[in-house]
């Protein structure tokens, strides 16, 4: 019989835990709960599964044979957060009514949290209360949810808020049910049983932190066992309910206690509240407990270990921390911008245990221990500063600040590291007082636990470490050992991972790695000592950098090694502590001139010596030490000191603001070098230094009295630079500076510190320059400190811990808040940091949020984007790699780096010659050695255009590969292979091919492939116009690979053409007409003639070529209505990842594959938008169906961007059931319509993203009912989606206007409800009460002269470019706001998009100048275009030098406006590659005028900046062609783009601001210029 412990609770053992009780649950019940009706109630997902038909089967037959007079329902309900709503609740009770079932009825709900919360507030209401029992069936429910009657569903407005109190009559937790748990609920669920072991039991909390491994290995298995753990998982489970139990026992009804088992659910809940369903509710209550844990720390409350232990336990069993967690956010996606402060303040303020409004939370005092056993009152100045990573820093109040201070820092980082490496190193048992709980010691005991180099336990609530070590005797485990960004780490482990045994259940290797900042800093000097001392050692990415990969067993061989020490003293460290291990005794030679921070390795001598190994230094050779064979033997115990380098911040802080401050454990005896920092920098500078053996003292003179150092050495406390820079800022003595020497290695830490000084005490208004081994800072006075600008962000830390506390100092002696990115950062060496000054201190510090746009790109780019990391490009010869390479260069603002060049350099001679003479093998060999320094020389900003052949040798390629695995770009060109053939023919200058092109070809292609993550593919060009249009598309291109734009979903009702030819070559030139109004364009990849990658990469570059709408990139298959096979996944694989290498903007991706393939492609998906897709095409499924709103929630959860369902009418209803369907599934935009005659209602009410056809698109099987953009305005215009509108020209005079040609075609040829006419008048008052206030169908204005100005005073609001500008073109009515209107200048992007039709590229990093000839109006959208464009310098021509000047001025110094008054004006101007001319064309033109224009022209058409041919923009339309133009492009060979365009341009984008659609543009074209 399986044994069963039962748990009291409000004095009955109705709570039942065991292993396999089944057949006690059917026996307890129906014996002891007489009824003549049971009804079990589930999930859909849990009624498929083996426990609980198991669970059924043997109810059915056991009520049979005790009361067969009684029945047995069963109700099954949609899985999944969001169906725990009124909706569902309703539907269980009509179920019941419909039943006839009575108060005696008996419910079983069985199934998780949301079953049991929902289904219990069900029996709490139905017939005023039926009995229930809970049959909990995830972790998460056993322990938390079906204990102590609380029941309630969800509202709109949040979780819970609705329910009731109804105790069950049972609770039977099985824990073998957890057998169909997936792993990540199952991780889910010990959230809450980590939380109940914080709150109440120590112990238990001490047995879950050595469960965890095991725990997380079992669970995370492919097929878990659960019979492995099951006695520790039915004690976990029974151990967790018992302080549920006794709590709820204590304070059923939550009027106190009971708010204890709240613990993380305040900040958790309202996370949850934003992230649900994509984050689960024990995932946000974990991240809940973190903040409250850090709350609480930050209030004086908690200790920093207490935190620490914590989130190291949680971090343990595979839960998130921190919502910013790489896996986290893969979770949540972009809804992590919706994560902000005031949502979540405003969601916790109407949480149920608050008091009102009053936000209420529980603070831990203690692991195991709650502060006054109840939930306090916070405030929310203290939940947003510990809410978010950046912070501001609140003046010093010298009123507050304390006179008097003492202070004791963490413990050392330097000793606590080393202390853990000679323990795991040596034998016996070591007791490890006050060791630094932060990111690097944490990384380190995991290393050395996964290592088994020692067993690792806890005393005193975490506060001493205790360290039994196996003698060395340290074993590979399979695992990589991830470090972070903890350098003192991953040094010491470099030395010790040779010394690793051979694990025979595991590899041969130890991978040390890192993120991406510790993956650049240098390592390569002690890999090369170690390499020379018998070690194998390999790069697995970067040269001289982690990760490495080391090979176990080898030891070290000992003896004589050199090591250069010049760069960073923790590798000589790293070899002296490993040493005593090596096979012979050891003697370390420093080379190549004085070691750094010899203090530090000092430190490292002693601490030996106290681990029982004593170092030597040689007599006879300088910096040469001996270090003997041996064991260490572990002290008994081993108090770490504080940490020296942190005790400067407080003591800075009694230098900077006059008062006193004492560190009562660092004095002249420590081992630290940075303890005389107080000594040898503070006392110069005017402190008060008293220092002893083990104490510390600073008192500082009164503020603005401290006196600069002209000189000091700190190349024996060099991490203490920092915070004497700060200080040094504030010490002014008339011209003299501060110099500070000795610290080179600061360049290559956690940032190049003395880089990041420099640039951001100029933020402050404070001087500093960059020496060859240090800093040169011109302090001023404090009362002259400039704020930072929180609107640029304000002082960037760069993820340093040492940058980050610095500033902290310097922010309070500013006269304004200063912001302070990534606080978090101290968490490396002192997490509790803006605690101590919050409240040692008494300093008033605020969270803060970074503005964020929701549909904001920037923002994702700054997070994810390519940045300034280079860009490889690999291709065939002929591939157009030159061409492209330099457009990209431009574009970006790259330097190009032609590796041929860089190799020919090398080499001395030509690559032709050197193949004659050397050979293929050799040039290989080579052109592989350059491209691997060449990919660490040139890492950032750089384009780097590589051999046709790279790809050949397998050295390059693995270099290639490794650029792709680090995150960087690596870019495939490739063209038309008969158009290379005939290229490369011609090309005499490179050494022939010795195969034919296409052998050559068809041998690399899967190599080009392999080695690269994105991949264009350039399409024919046989005129200059589709030349400049490469260039455009390519552009867009890069910009979507790199981030530097993402697509945005559109908001308001948009189209997309489907494409089902088998071969766009022979529609290219009518794509644009086919695809007339849509906002997207959809490549049906399954349809095509052939899908190799070739020819998808070829259609995808015709589609660039034709037109510049976002692509859809569809593959359906045959069970969704497609062409593909259904059984070819690798293959569909392949080509979905081919998509996303190939930068479009948006992926279809079936709700129906492999739930691997699906993660693994949205893991690779990048700034492409993934569209999750389902399509019925059995038409069996009604919109009410659950398995819609399953395949909806599966899109949700998956992270997709937007999620797009087909289903099939088969009845006028099956639309309007759509619609219902539509308006409760908000959580992400949806696309869902019906195909079918009777399903076209659906398409015209679908109001994102209908997909549309055309008269010249094949029908597709399947898809009958399409319609085009047309057809959908017309019939949405029926059923009064569209109403008519009027809308107007304005001004005068009018009458010869071509806009409402241009308008009114596009309404023609979208079915528009709309007209536009003209109305002429001088008068803006007319016009408003007239066409604005007086007809009701007002759609809106075209204003003209001489009514740009004075139309303003009857706007409501100012577009940014009307305000600059200074003049309205374009009258709407403001979105949401009736009776309110819009002014907007559209002329201005009638300039910019008329130049980039004609093919100039983006400027933005190009310095190109423009030139605005005229002074009118328009000269003043003219000058807003050309700085929008990245012209670096305006300049302004005109006959009256008065008016450009007026413009001059009016506008912003930044536009960089320089007037051309005269003849030595003009000749001194840089040459100029733009020009708009804005001076009328049908009157003769100033002679003077023209004579500089002419100078103007010549020099910029001879110097041909920018990478184009120079361009001239006429804004007059009539005549077709003006003089300026002749002479322009006659006389000095200009492109000119006649005025026209920019009617049409500006038109174009006044249609979609009238009307929100895209205007077609051929056809407005045609009805301006012909017509």
């Amino acid at each position: 019989m399986t044994s069963v412990e039962k748990v009291s609770i409000l004095g009955a053992e109705t709570i039942h835990v065991g292993y396999g009780i089944q057949d006690h649950i059917v026996q307890e019940v129906i014996s002891h709960l007489a009824s003549s009706t049971y009804v079990i109630v589930t999930d859909t997902n849990m009624a498929r599964t083996t426990p609980f038909t198991k669970l059924r089967n043997k109810f059915e037959s056991k009520l049979k044979e005790l009361r067969p007079e009684s029945r047995l329902l069963f109700y099954s309900v949609s899985p999944g957060e969001n169906n725990k709503n009124r909706e569902t609740k309703a539907a269980v009770e009509d179920f019941l009514l419909q039943q006839g079932c009575t108060r005696d009825t008996v419910i079983l709900a069985v199934g998780g949290g949301v079953i049991g919360d929902m289904i219990g507030f069900v029996a709490a209401t139905f017939m005023r209360g039926v009995r229930v029992v809970q049959v909990p069936t995830s972790l998460l429910a056993m322990v938390d949810s079906s204990v102590g009657g609380k029941t309630a569903i969800d509202t709109p407005l949040g979780k819970n808020f609705v329910g009731a109190f109804h105790q069950p009559e049972y609770v039977f937790a099985d824990v073998s049910f957890l057998e169909t748990l997936p792993t990540r609920q199952f991780i889910n669920g010990m959230a809450e049983v980590v939380k109940t072991a914080a709150i109440w039991n120590e112990e238990e909390f001490t047995r879950l932190e050595k469960f965890s491994k095991k725990f997380l290995a079992v669970v995370s298995a492919k097929t878990p066992d659960l019979i492995s753990i099951k006695e520790e998982l039915v004690k976990t489970v029974l151990e967790s309910i018992r302080v549920k139990a006794f709590v709820v026992s204590s304070d059923e009804k939550e009027t106190g206690l009971r708010n204890l088992l709240n613990f993380g659910h305040t900040i958790g809940h309202a996370i949850e509240a934003v992230l649900t369903p994509q984050a689960l509710h024990g995932e946000c209550v974990s991240i809940g407990m973190i903040k409250e844990a850090e709350l609480a720390r930050y209030l004086g409350v908690l200790s920093p270990v207490a935190v620490a232990r914590l989130s190291k336990c949680l971090v343990a069993y595979g839960l998130p921390v921190s919502i910013d967690e790489k896996d986290f956010l893969k979770k949540v996606g972009n809804k992590r911008h919706n994560v902000e402060i005031d949502i979540l303040l405003k969601k916790m303020a109407i949480d149920k245990k608050n008091d009102g409004s009053k936000i209420r939370c529980v603070i831990l005092e203690a692991i195991g221990k709650c502060y006054q056993l109840k939930a306090h009152q916070v405030s929310k100045q203290d939940l947003s500063f510990v809410l978010t990573d950046e912070v501001l820093v609140h003046p010093f109040d010298d009123k507050l600040i304390p006179k008097t201070n003492v202070v004791i820092p963490p413990g050392s980082k330097s000793i606590s590291n080393r202390a853990l490496v000679l323990a795991a190193l040596g034998t016996g048992t070591v007791r490890i007082k006050n060791l630094l709980h932060s990111d690097d010691t944490k990384h380190m005991l995991e290393a050395v636990a996964s290592l088994k180099g020692a067993s690792i336990s806890t005393e005193d609530n975490g506060e001493t470490i205790v360290v039994t070590g196996n003698g060395g005797k340290l074993v590979s485990c399979d695992e990589q050992l991830y470090l972070g960004n903890a350098g003192t780490a991953s040094r010491f482990l470099t030395s010790v991972a040779p010394l690793v045994g051979i694990n025979p259940q595991s590899g041969e290797h130890v991978v040390l790695t890192g993120n991406a900042r510790m993956q650049e800093r240098p390592i390569g000097p002690l890999v090369d000592a170690l390499r020379a001392n018998g070690s194998e050692i390999d790069y697995l990415n970067k040269e001289g950098s982690l990760p490495l990969k080391v090979k176990a067993g080898k030891g070290l061989n000992g003896g004589r090694i050199e090591l250069a020490a010049t760069i960073s003293s923790q590798y000589v460290s790293s070899i002296l502590m490993c040493a005593p291990y090596a096979n012979e005794p050891v003697t370390l030679s420093l080379v190549g001139g004085k070691p750094i921070s010899q203090l530090y390795i000092n430190m490292t001598i002693a601490m030996m010596k106290t681990f029982g190994i004593v170092v030597t230094k040689s007599e006879t050779e300088e910096h040469t030490y001996h270090i003997p064979r041996g064991s260490y033997v572990n002290p008994k115990e081993y108090v770490i000191e504080s940490d020296a380098s942190s005790a400067t911040y407080p003591l800075a802080f009694a230098a900077l603001t006059g008062t006193s401050c004492t560190i009562p454990n660092i004095g002249s005896s420590s081992l630290q070098g940075d303890a005389r920092f107080a000594v040898d920098v503070l006392r110069p500078m005017g402190c008060e230094v008293v220092q002893t053996a083990t104490s510390t003292t600073v008192t500082g003179p009164s503020v603005g009295n401290l006196k600069p150092l002209p000189h000091v050495d700190m190349e024996p406390m060099t991490d203490a630079f920092l915070t004497a820079s700060v200080v040094a800022a504030v010490a002014k003595n008339g011209t003299q500076s501060t110099s500070i020497t000795g610290i080179a290695n600061q360049r290559v830490k956690e940032c190049n510190r003395i880089a990041a000084m420099v640039s951001e005490l100029a933020k402050f208004g404070v001087v500093a320059n960059e020496l060859p081994d240090g800093i040169e800072i011109h302090g001023i006075s404090p009362n002259d400190l400039v704020t930072p600008s929180t609107e640029k962000r304000g002082i960037k830390t760069f993820d340093d811990h040492r940058v980050a506390m610095s500033f902290s100092l310097l922010a309070g002696l500013c006269k304004d808040k200063v912001l302070i990115q990534e606080r978090s950062c101290t968490g490396k060496t002192w997490p509790g940091w803006w605690d101590i000054l919050h409240t040692k201190f008494k300093v008033a510090i605020d969270g803060y949020e970074l503005p964020l746009q929701h549909e904001d790109s920037t923002a994702l780019v700054e997070k994810h984007g390519n940045g300034k990391r280079s860009i490889i490009v690999i291709g065939m010869r002929g591939a157009g790699k030159s061409t492209l390479s330099k457009w990209m260069a431009s574009f970006l603002g790259f330097k190009l780096v032609d590796l041929d060049d860089v190799l020919e350099e090398k080499i001395g001679t030509d690559i032709r010659s050197f193949v004659q003479q050397q050979g293929w093998e050799e040039f290989r060999k080579q052109e592989a050695i350059v491209a691997k320094e060449s990919f660490i020389k040139f890492s950032e900003g750089c384009v780097l255009s590589t051999g046709g052949g790279i790809v050949e040798g397998e050295e390059a390629r693995e270099s290639l590969k490794s650029y792709v695995k680090s995150g960087g770009i690596v870019l495939h060109l490739h063209r038309d292979l008969d158009e290379t053939v005939v290229l490369l023919s011609a090309d005499t200058t490179r050494p022939a091919y010795v195969d034919e092109i296409k052998q050559v070809w068809l041998r690399r292609e899967n190599w080009y492939r392999e080695c690269s993550n994105y991949h264009f593919y350039s399409a024919h060009c046989s005129s200059d116009a589709e030349f400049k249009h490469l260039r455009n598309s390519f552009t867009t291109y890069i910009k979507t690979i790199t981030g530097f734009h993402v697509a945005q979903i559109p908001k308001k009702r948009s189209f997309y053409t489907s494409l089902t030819f088998s071969d766009l070559t022979e529609v290219a030139s009518s794509l644009e007409d086919i695809s007339t109004g849509s906002d997207a364009i959809e490549l049906r990849v399954d349809l095509l003639k052939e899908t190799t990658h070739t020819f998808v990469a070829d259609q995808t570059a015709i589609l660039r070529k034709s037109t510049n709408l976002p692509i859809i990139y569809t593959i359906r298959t045959e069970s969704q209505g497609g062409k593909f096979p259904d059984n070819k996944f690798e293959e569909l694989e392949e080509l979905l990842a081919l998509g996303i290498k190939l930068g479009v903007q948006y992926l279809d991706l079936q709700l129906d594959l492999p739930n691997d393939l699906l993660e693994r492609i949205l893991e690779s998906k990048k700034f492409t938008k993934i569209i999750a897709s389902y399509v019925d095409v059995s038409g069996s499924l009604r919109w009410d169906n659950v398995e819609w709103k399953n395949r909806y929630n599966q899109g949700v959860s998956l992270g997709a961007d937007l999620v797009k369902l087909v289903g099939r009418a088969n009845s006028f209803q099956d639309n309007l059931s759509l619609e219902v369907f539509r308006g409760t599934s908000t959580l992400k935009p949806l696309i869902a319509y019906n195909v079918g005659e009777k399903g076209k209602l659906s398409r015209v009410l679908n109001p994102r993203l209908t997909p549309v056809t055309h008269a010249k698109i094949p029908a597709e099987s399947g898809n009958e009912g399409a319609l085009d953009v047309a057809q959908i305005n017309k019939a949405y215009t029926d059923i009064g989606g569209l109403s008519e509108k009027h809308f107007w020209i304005v001004g005068n005079p009018v009458g010869h206007s071509r806009s409402p040609n241009l308008h009114n075609a596009g309404y023609k040829k979208l079915n528009l409800p709309y007209v536009f006419d003209r109305f002429e008048t001088s008068d803006a008052g007319e016009a408003f009460q007239k066409l604005i206030k007086e007809d009701k169908n007002f759609g809106g204005l075209a204003v003209t002269m001489p009514l740009k100005v004075d139309i303003m005073k009857y706007t409501d609001k100012l577009s940014d470019s009307a305000q600059v500008i200074g003049a309205v073109n374009t009258v709407i009515e403001l979105e949401g706001e009736q009776g309110k209107y819009l002014g907007e200048n559209t002329d201005w992007v009638g300039i910019s998009e008329s130049f980039v039709r004609d093919g100039i590229p983006n400027l933005e990093n190009v310095n190109v100048n423009g030139l605005v000839v005229g002074g009118g109006g328009t000269s003043r959208a003219a000058v807003y275009a050309l700085h929008q464009l990245g012209c670096k310098k305006i300049y302004m021509l005109n006959r009256t030098v008065s008016k450009i000047q007026e413009i001059q001025k009016n506008f912003p110094a930044e536009y960089n406006i320089e007037i051309l008054d005269s003849v030595e004006a003009v000749e001194a101007a840089q040459p100029i590659s733009l020009i708009v001319s804005c001076i009328p064309a049908d009157k003769p033109i100033d002679e003077q005028l023209l004579n500089k224009l002419e100078r103007v022209l010549y020099v910029g058409g001879e110097a041909k900046i920018g990478g184009f041919t120079p361009s001239l923009l006429e804004a007059s339309y009539k005549p077709r062609v003006t003089p300026i133009m002749k002479i322009a492009s006659e006389k000095y060979e200009w492109n000119v783009i006649p005025g026209v365009e920019m009617l049409v341009n500006q038109g174009i984008t006044q249609f979609q601001l009238h009307t929100g659609f895209v205007a077609p543009y051929d056809v407005v074209h045609d009805a301006v210029v012909n017509q």
